[in-house]
This record gives structure tokens, C-alpha cells and sequence, in this order.
């Protein structure tokens, strides 16, 4: 088993899978107001929105501004959600460092998800990429892997099948894959597991893990994927967003909580997380009227912490 990673990077999605999950539209100036302020914590990848029509998600609907306005921040990588060929160009007009590509191993999701079978996922991923290749653009292609360990709507899905889905990804042309937990099924021995397997199709192409704490293990989850060698996880402030199909459930693994645990146990992050408990504080203003998530807020530092984080910067 390798090493953990000496550093890891948390890519914020709450402006993309926290917002379309709720009820609240968010003000355009206050999403910029999050991304400078997340920015400014020492976040560097964030996901700022999805390219999908305004009426299936008006809480997204200004995805064009913030990649605009978060490309011109320095060293800031900045991705956006495509479902298909259409969103795929218009992200790449915008200029997006990265466009991620949703793909649910479990075709029963997929169909009701994306009106697609797995297949026809990985055949819209081939034309994105001639479509970034014929255009001259650097925009990387990210294949998402969801349901990854199990779906709402089919139940089990089979191990095979994920790795066989990654194999097809990398094979249309992704540069990045990566692996989520989207409804809160899998445990640790389950990412440990899959995630080594991934690791030895994709190499250094494995990008991400992504891990929903619907039944408050997105953090042990976290942990054994880090066993692997993953150094990059998305996570929300405060949690938000979640699954439709699990209502009432915790959304994603929470970026200050993960923020802490990692510094905690010496990791570099880059982030400073008194400014992200400012953010986070802030966001619980903006939405008052939702369901927030995480601990770190509620009982606040440890006292045995300075020591831990002036070693994880200097890492």
C-alpha cells in the first residue's frame, strides 16, 4: 500500500452539485463573492456550475459569468459539469480548464438520470473530444464515474462493470476519470478495493474521488481512498447537495470538515481553514433556509491543533 499522499487538493463542487440540490437561487454576486472568498481560503479548483438549459436548472443558470470571472483569478482551476455535446462547446467557448462528463455505472440511473445508457455516455465523450481536439482547445475531459458503488434506483452494480465503464472512458478519449459514491452506498473496504483496481487501469489518469456522507461515512471513505494514492476529492461547504433519491440524507463530504482531517493528520491542502469556517458562515446566511452539514463548525478547532497545521503547511 503506498504512502499517503504528502499533499491533497479539495476541489469545492457546492456551486455546482450543493446549489442544484436546493430550493434557493442563489444571487449571481454572491457566488462570486464564494468563489473569491473560497479562493482566497487557498482552494484552487473549483467546480463554478453546470452547462445545462436554464430551465432544467435555473440555480445554474449563470455558469458563463463565473467561469469568466473565475478564470481570471491565478492558479485558480476552474471546472464545469457537461451532460452532453452541446455543454461540452459551450464550455469550451468559455474557456473552462476542465469539463466533467457524468457517466452512472448503473444503467437503470443513467436512463433516468441523463436519458443515456452507460454506451451512449462514452460515445458523447468521443465527440467531445474531437470536438476540444478540432477546436484547438485545452480543456481536459474528466469522465465521471457515478453510482460507482451502488444505485437507489437498480440496487447493486457490479465491480466489473464500473472498471469496464472507466476502461471504455479513457478508450473515447477522457484525460481524467474518477469515481463517485453518489448515493451514499459504499464503505471503506468497498473504495479501497475499487479504487486499486481503477488505479491499475488508469495510472495517473485516476483524478478524483467523489463521496456523499448519506450515511455519515464520506470521511472513512475519504480515508481508504487516500490508502491508494488519491490526492484530489470534491467536496461541498456545509455539505449541501445530495441525492434526490435519499431525501432528508447529509449531501457531500463537507470541504472544511475534509479540510481538517487532512491538515490534522499532516497532509498539505493549501487551505486556511479559519477563512473557510468565515465562508462557510457566511453561506449558512445565504442559506438560511436549507440543510447544512458538518461538525467542524459546531465545536471549532482543537486546542492540540496549531502544532498539526504549521506541520502540514511546511510539508
Amino acid at each position: 500500500m503506498p504512502p499517503f499522499p504528502s499533499s491533497v487538493v479539495i476541489r469545492e463542487v457546492g456551486l455546482r452539485d450543493g446549489l442544484q440540490s436546493i430550493e434557493t437561487l442563489l444571487p449571481t454576486p454572491q457566488k462570486i463573492e464564494w468563489i473569491d472568498d473560497a479562493y482566497a481560503a487557498g482552494q484552487r479548483e473549483i467546480e463554478v456550475g453546470s452547462f445545462v438549459p436554464a430551465r432544467l436548472l435555473p440555480q445554474l443558470a449563470d455558469t458563463a459569468e463565473l467561469v469568466a470571472h473565475a478564470k481570471a483569478l491565478p492558479g485558480l482551476l476552474v471546472s464545469v459539469l457537461v451532460p452532453n455535446l452541446k455543454g461540452a462547446e459551450r464550455a469550451i467557448e468559455a474557456q473552462a480548464d476542465l469539463l466533467l462528463v457524468p457517466l452512472s455505472a448503473s444503467r437503470a440511473h443513467s436512463l433516468a438520470n441523463l436519458r443515456k445508457t452507460p454506451d451512449e455516455v462514452v460515445a458523447e465523450v468521443a465527440r467531445i473530444r474531437a470536438a476540444r481536439d478540432a477546436a484547438g482547445s485545452k480543456t481536459l475531459i474528466e469522465g465521471g464515474i457515478g453510482t460507482a458503488f451502488g444505485c437507489t434506483i437498480q440496487g447493486a452494480v457490479e465491480q466489473s462493470e464500473v472498471l469496464r465503464c472507466m476502461q471504455a472512458l479513457l478508450d473515447a478519449g477522457a484525460d481524467r476519470v474518477s469515481l463517485a459514491d453518489t448515493v451514499g452506498y459504499a464503505n471503506p473496504a468497498a473504495v479501497r478495493d475499487v479504487f486499486e483496481k481503477a488505479r491499475r487501469i488508469a495510472g495517473d489518469k485516476l483524478w478524483c474521488g467523489h463521496f456523499h456522507d448519506t450515511r455519515g461515512l464520506a470521511l472513512a471513505n475519504v480515508y481508504a481512498a487516500l490508502e491508494t494514492g488519491v490526492a484530489r476529492f470534491d467536496a461541498t461547504l456545509a455539505g449541501i447537495g445530495g441525492c434526490p433519491h435519499a431525501p432528508g440524507a447529509s449531501g457531500n463530504a463537507a470541504s472544511e470538515d475534509l479540510a481538517f482531517m487532512l491538515a490534522d493528520m499532516g497532509i498539505a491542502t493549501g487551505i486556511d481553514i479559519e477563512r473557510l469556517l468565515a465562508l462557510r458562515a457566511k453561506i449558512s446566511q445565504w442559506l438560511s433556509n436549507e440543510t447544512l452539514h458538518g461538525t467542524l463548525w459546531l465545536a471549532g478547532l482543537p486546542k492540540t491543533f496549531s502544532a498539526q497545521s504549521i506541520h502540514a503547511h511546511s510539508a
